[in-house]
């Protein structure tokens, strides 16, 4: 074994090793616990970043750790193949998405494995691959035949980009989540899987998720947007239609001056057809954002329509008015007005002069008061100036009135929820064919052969889906009757809802789950990814599992059990501007940087031109930022294990990473020492340490060891602290280095905490565990190596250290024995030397003591 520490030998011997031999195949065992540890799947990009590094690193850890403990451990990898930039990527470069797809899966499949992750990659599953999106399309259709998924023309979020529709989840304050464009309003043929169909359950099923972050249950929750109120009818004057409008605030009804309407609601439609200024407006509100978080804050605009409804209970007709503020996609597209009580409705009505009238007032005991001229009163409170309401609390009038529309059939109670349908079609080529066929006569049907294939030879020319023009994949024939395909392919969260559950049984060639393995391995015992995914693929992934349980291919209702979200990774960001005023930014390798001494970049210039640069601060890295670290450029250069050993040390795994050079150095630096002091003391006999013969300074190591191994287990268990275990086997280290070896029994104590040392910190560094492991001549894999168990004799303390305080401030330590008195140890506190400089000529007027720890002498 070589003496100094050479990562790219070292790491390349182990992982040829592991590949050779499978180490990592995961088997079905009944007798044994399993632990289903589990990634989010990366998109195959072309390269690994840092994120992916720190990600799949916590994943790594934990599995490896509960391998240790004696469970039966699947970690499996694959590849979120299909999407747009695969896509434009080919459009750019005139290639196939395929090709570029599978050319970047080789490559970062090469990069994965010089991480040294202990994925089973004959569970690898590629999204874009038949065999697997086979089963997405069959069961597509089984939920076609539950009435579960549905076609219907409805208003979409397009992306203008991108020439595509968005789920409600895929749009950021008004923007496109993937290229950040304007989202439009547009009316389109859409599939549908009724998502909402599940609501309640996907509500109430939160609270059994006690394993996942409170953040993600809020968001969902938010998200579901559970609402208890009253679903009413205002007939159109002149007319035998009606609209239909949902409130969680019927106290308010007879406060209701106006209706107002989305842009795309039919009676708004309707009206614009003889009124060509309307029809503008309308158009106008189709180009506007969508995001509830910007129409709180945007201006409110409308148009009266001419048309007037009918108040439920008093009969008076109020005006209709087609509003900016009111979404299509929430509600019925309709809301009743109420600007005494509503400041959205308010700010309306103060615009347009409409009347503003209060039916609510604060309760006689409380502080609230009201003043509608300056701004709506939104308290709840009691009912004033509504006729046989009068007097009633709010609370009170919400079964009241509710009970009275209902009873004259004009209203009704109801739950509401915020979430939508979940809209899948895409149109777009890089997708998996819905499996859908529209026949000659006008059915439509679905496929009974699967794959329905998408073919990977179609020239691409521009965003239009070329599945759109091409009679090859769009005829076919049914029972004799002509028909052609479905264009539109599914929105890739289709593909990420179930792969969890595809990696059970990715050879189950005859079904699209093998039960017994599903049921065995399911659920996944820990999963890690970005909180981003919250309200996208993290309930589309819980959405999924209880439609594949309530088929019966799953007999658990949520698909993990345990969620960690990691922080981003964040690194210095420089720019220039450029003659126009634009923002140029450049890679850490263009800058010649000053840093404090602390480490932290105060200053910079260009190499080539000496020009100073703009900090712009730690930000997430990004290609559009310049500032990505290339994780193959330090794998080359320190080697896998320090990689690993900084994403783990320099911040908890829940909070952002800010990425230090002069850290990862150090992280190299310490695992040189490590290998070092291991190898000088390799060849000890590794014998079981008797705690009855070691003296004070054995004992003392000893004990280190084991509050080591307690600490560690607690942090890669329980606490998921990875940076504050490393940092305790690092305490170790130090102790093991400064521990004199004189005899025998030095020996065996000090090989002792070596060996315990590199199997706790294997996890994070295990092909140099491995390596140290096999130089001191053990024969075992050190992942099969038992997880140690502290020994509670071995804590034990002869002797503490108690710190001296003097009116709260540290005036000196004293090490006295584990088993002295409050009354010893004050007295040994007043024979320190400094403790009496800083009491004489005072008055002590208290004493107090914590047992084991310090004392502190109150005088004055």
């Amino acid at each position: 074994m070589q003496q100094e520490y050479n990562p790219a030998e070292i790491e390349a011997q182990v992982q040829q090793f592991w590949d050779e031999n499978k180490v990592f195949k995961a088997v079905k065992d009944v007798n044994k616990e399993k632990f289903y540890c589990l990634s989010m799947l990366p998109y195959p990009s072309g390269r690994l970043h840092m994120g992916h590094v720190r990600n799949y690193t916590i994943g790594d850890v934990i599995s490896r750790y509960q391998r240790m403990l004696g469970k039966n451990v699947l970690q499996p990898m694959g590849w979120d193949a299909f999407g747009l930039p695969a896509e434009n990527a080919a459009i750019k470069n005139k290639a196939q998405p395929s090709v570029w797809t599978k050319e970047n899966i080789a490559y970062m499949k090469k990069q994965l494995k010089s991480l040294g992750f202990a994925y089973d990659w004959d569970r690898e599953v590629t999204t874009c691959d038949p065999e697997y999106y086979r089963w997405e399309q069959w069961f597509f259709t089984q939920l076609i035949d539950k009435k579960l998924a549905y076609k219907k023309t409805s208003a979409v979020n397009w992306c203008p980009n991108d020439e595509t529709v968005l789920a409600n989840e895929q749009v950021h304050d008004g923007r496109c989540w993937r290229c950040d464009t304007i989202v439009e309003k547009k009316e389109i043929d859409q599939w549908f899987i009724r998502i909402t169909e599940y609501a309640e359950e996907l509500l109430n099923s939160i609270d059994q998720l006690e394993g996942w972050p409170d953040s993600v249950k809020t968001q969902q929750r938010n998200w579901i947007g559970r609402s208890e109120g009253v679903e009413m009818e205002f007939k159109l004057a002149d007319s035998d239609t009606s609209v239909s409008i949902y409130t969680t605030r019927p106290d308010t009804l007879m406060g209701v001056t106006y209706v107002a309407v989305a842009a795309q609601h039919p009676i708004a439609l309707a009206a614009a057809n003889q009124n060509p200024a309307l029809a503008e407006f309308i158009a106008e509100c189709n180009q506007s954002t969508t995001a509830e978080a910007d129409i709180a804050t945007m201006e409110k605009r409308g148009m009266a329509t001419g048309l007037k409804a009918i108040h439920p209970v008093t009969d008076e007709p109020v005006d209709i008015w087609v509003a900016n503020f009111v979404l299509m996609d929430y509600g019925s597209g309709a809301v009743m007005a109420v600007p005494g009580h509503d400041q959205r409705d308010w700010e309306f009505a103060h615009k347009y002069g409409i009347e503003i009238r209060q039916v609510i007032e604060p309760l006689a005991d409380s502080d609230l008061s009201c003043d509608l001229t300056l701004s709506a009163f939104t308290e709840k409170g009691q009912l004033v100036n509504s006729g046989q309401f009068d007097g009633l609390t709010s609370q009170q009038a919400l079964a009241e009135i509710a009970n009275w529309l209902e009873a004259q059939g004009k209203g009704r109670k109801k739950v509401n929820y915020r979430i939508r349908d979940w809209g899948v079609s895409r149109q777009r080529f890089w997708g998996a064919p819905i499996p859908m066929i529209r026949l000659e006569n006008g059915d439509l049907v679905t496929a009974k052969e699967f794959p329905v294939e998408l073919p990977t030879h179609i020239p691409m020319q521009g965003a239009s889906s070329p599945l759109v023009d091409n009679p090859d994949f769009q005829d076919v024939v049914v029972d004799g009757i002509p028909g052609k395909r479905e264009t539109d392919t599914f929105d890739t969260f289709m593909e990420s809802s179930w792969y969890y559950a595809r990696y059970t049984c990715p050879d189950s060639h005859d079904a699209m789950l093998d039960s017994d393995e599903a049921n065995y391995w399911l659920p996944v015992d820990q999963y890690i990814g970005g909180i981003e995914h919250a309200t996208m693929h993290l309930l589309y992934f819980r959405f999924f599992h209880k439609l594949m349980r309530d088929a019966g291919l799953v007999n658990s209702d949520e698909p993990a059990t345990r969620l960690l979200t990691q922080g981003m990774v964040l690194s210095d960001t420089f720019l220039t501007l450029d003659e126009k005023g634009t923002k140029v930014y450049h890679s850490g390798d263009e800058i010649e940087v000053t840093k404090d001494d602390k480490g932290k970049v105060i200053s910079g210039k260009l190499r080539d031109t000496g020009e100073n640069v703009i900090l712009a601060g730690m930000e997430k890295m990004s290609k559009s930022k310049n500032n990505g670290v290339d994780p193959q450029a330090l794998i080359d250069e320190y080697g896998a294990d320090t990689a690993r050993l900084y994403t783990m040390f320099a911040s908890p795994p829940e909070q952002s990473l800010e990425w230090r050079e002069d850290g990862v150095q150090g992280a190299h630096k310490f695992l040189k020492r490590l290998w070092k002091l291991y190898l000088e003391n390799a060849l000890y006999v590794g014998e079981v340490v008797n705690l009855a013969d070691l003296n004070a300074e054995q004992k003392a190591l000893y004990g280190k060891t084991h509050e080591t191994i307690a600490k560690v287990t607690d942090d890669y268990s329980r606490r998921y602290s990875f940076n504050t275990a490393i940092a305790a086997i690092m305490e170790l280290t130090n102790a093991i280095a400064k521990f004199t070896v004189n005899n025998e029994q030095d020996k065996k104590v000090i090989k002792f905490a070596l060996d315990q040392a590199i199997i706790l910190l294997s996890p994070v560094t295990p092909h140099m565990a491995q390596a140290l492991w096999q130089a001191s001549g053990q024969q075992s894999l050190i992942v099969d190596v038992t997880w140690p168990q502290v020994d509670e004799a071995a804590l034990v303390k002869d002797e503490i250290l108690v710190i001296l305080q003097v009116n709260g401030k540290l005036r000196g330590k004293v090490t006295v024995p584990a088993s002295a008195s409050k009354e010893e140890i004050e007295a040994l506190a007043m024979q320190d030397e400094n403790v009496i400089k800083h009491i004489e000529d005072k008055t002590i007027r208290k004493v107090v003591v914590v047992p084991g720890k310090l004392i502190n002498i109150v005088a004055n």
